[in-house]
């Protein structure tokens, strides 16, 4: 039963965990940046569930591109 459920849900759990991992280390630079944390878990659980679904992830560069294109507008 085990096996099967980490067969089913490893992309979240690993997702999940790497959120995870990449939240604490990021508390030590601050505790008050709380919605940091919760941003980093929730994208990497959202990638995770993507991998479960077999979904095609999004392309880095469209989207670099697409943030860049957006920053430009309050220079």
């Amino acid at each position: 039963m085990q096996d099967e459920w980490w067969v089913r849900h490893k992309g979240k759990l690993v997702g999940a965990a790497v959120g995870l991992f990449l939240a604490i280390i990021y508390l030590f630079f601050g505790f008050w940046d709380m919605l940091v944390v919760a941003f980093i878990v929730t994208v990497c659980l959202y990638v995770g569930k993507m991998i479960d679904d077999q979904e095609q992830l999004p392309d880095v560069d469209d989207w670099l591109r697409r943030i860049g294109d957006q920053w430009r507008k309050f220079r």
